[in-house]
């Protein structure tokens, strides 16, 4: 190993146990790296780094005791969307700029127990509110990546873009991220690093901030497969303060890497073959199922029909939540206050100063179709296409394990590429909204680069509670593809 920078979360956890290195030199390294890279890439919002070295220090203390969890030592960065007890939780929305709550979010209390070392807070969409982290009211954050033939600053995807961009530079050994929609799927394929998105109950959301709360669900960020995996372990488990956490035991996901696929059926839906879709999308969605056949798995055409309905479906449901949850953030209750002579003026300034243009825009469409007379409209009418959509994934895993799927419809664009039409910018989550819509649990894990030089990534999607065939499935595609391609800006690359 030519470098600190070169570790995986994996085998620096092996290093730091076999006493290779200190926790307090990987910790150090992590924190120099995003001292030097991220005035760049502004992936953190806040950092931690005299927390993270007294954390560090305790974590060699217990090392060398032959102690310490599963994550001991390892240098982790948290999603500004996870309620972190002392330490400032903003949603990158300046209506929670200086709010810093007085307890821990559960996964990330589940992250502390086993040894995690937190570098810092980071940069997200507002609100989770985003495809390409370009809402944030602490700025966008730049992709590491560049094409060969530009210089243009591209999107890392949204809304866990910070997450996405810190764990592909090398600034952290795995971030969490939260998927409402695709949230953390679509930005792993854009920055070229794996990501998992649970069964929604899997992971608890407790202390996360809520976005449409039946949709939201917390999943890991990491260079690889394996490296997910561990952090899912950690991550997940029942919470009786979540009333939608389930109760069954969590697996040995590490475990799941070495099951391989033969006879496995996976199944490719014939309605993603979706008009205008790049040729270059299909070539790499095509490689994958030549990479499975290989392995010993079958390829079997399914069909998910409603799957059309997917991306309006999922922004009338997930918006009208969005309405609800955000009805809290009032200068009263929770958030910046903006003084106003009455009541109903200090609610409509502290919102108007606090929310960004995309939160609005969602608040807006999300107070509308709950509204009298539209309500069955669209919200009760969404909510019965959801559950169609629910039933056409129950029905093809009737007779395959797994799903396979380009994971977006392009690569990274650029910042100064941003649709102007909304709706074509939420063009960038087809692929990814139907998985969430029916709460079963998916994955990206980068299988190639585009023409330009930029990672795309292939989507798996599984049975409720079965991300160990995912696991071993992407872990298949990971060993054919053979991704171990650097961003141009990177930790352990020379300024």
């Amino acid at each position: 190993m030519s470098g600190i920078h070169d570790f995986t979360l994996a085998s620096a956890r092996d290093a730091l146990k076999a006493r290779k290195i200190s926790a307090v030199e990987l910790t150090n390294a992590h924190i120099d790296a995003i001292e030097r890279l991220d005035g760049r890439l502004n992936s953190f919002i806040t950092r931690t780094p005299d927390q993270a070295r007294e954390a560090a220090k305790a974590s060699d203390e217990a090392l060398a005791k032959g102690e310490g969890g599963s994550l001991c030592g390892i240098p982790l960065g948290i999603k500004d969307l996870f309620c972190t007890n002392g330490v400032r939780t903003t949603a990158a929305s300046k209506i929670l700029g200086n709010f810093v709550p007085p307890y821990e979010s559960t996964v990330t209390a589940n992250l502390l127990k086993d040894g995690a070392v937190f570098l810092g807070k980071l940069n997200l969409d507002e609100f989770a509110m985003g495809s390409a982290n370009l809402t944030s009211a602490f700025g966008p954050v730049e992709n590491p990546w560049k094409r060969r033939d530009s210089d243009a600053k591209l999107v890392p995807g949204g809304s866990s873009g910070g997450s996405a961009t810190a764990v592909a530079a090398g600034l952290v050994l795995g971030a969490t991220g939260t998927d409402t929609g695709g949230s953390i799927r679509q930005p792993a394929a854009f920055t070229g690093i794996a990501g998992i998105k649970p069964t929604y109950g899997r992971c608890s959301r407790f202390g996360t901030i809520a976005f449409a709360s039946s949709l939201d669900q917390a999943g890991p960020m990491a260079r690889n497969l394996q490296d997910c995996a561990i952090l899912l372990e950690s991550m997940a488990g029942f919470d009786p303060r979540d009333s939608t956490s389930v109760d069954t035991p969590v697996p040995n996901y590490e475990a799941a890497l070495k099951r391989g696929v033969k006879g496995l059926r996976v199944g490719i839906p014939k309605e993603y073959h979706v008009e205008g879709m790049p040729a270059e999308i299909e070539a790499l969605w095509q490689q994958g199922m030549t990479w499975l056949r290989n392995a010993g798995a079958e390829i079997v055409e399914v069909s998910l029909p409603h799957t059309k309905y997917g991306l309006p479906t999922y922004y009338i449901a997930a918006l009208a939540e969005a309405s609800s949850n955000l009805a809290r953030y009032d200068g009263v209750r929770f958030g910046e206050r903006v003084s106003a002579p009455t009541l109903d003026g200090l609610y409509e300034a502290s919102r108007a100063a606090g929310f960004g243009d995309e939160v609005k825009r969602r608040i807006l469409i999300g107070t509308h179709v709950l509204s009298s007379g539209y309500y069955d409209a669209y919200y009760l009418r969404a909510q019965k296409v959801r559950t169609l959509i629910q039933q056409d994934f129950l029905k093809a895993f009737e007779n395959v394990d797994v799903l396979l799927t380009p994971t977006a419809p392009s690569g990274a664009f650029a910042q100064d590429e941003k649709p102007t039409d909304p709706v074509q910018m939420y063009l960038n989550d087809v692929f990814t909204v139907p998985a969430s819509m029916a709460g079963v649990p998916a994955l990206s894990v980068p299988a190639g680069l585009d023409a330009r030089g930029v990672p795309l990534g292939l989507q798996l999607i599984g049975k409720f509670f079965d991300e160990e065939t995912l696991i071993a499935a992407g872990h298949a595609i990971e060993q054919a593809a053979a991704f171990h391609h650097r961003p141009t800006i990177h930790a352990g690359v020379s300024a």
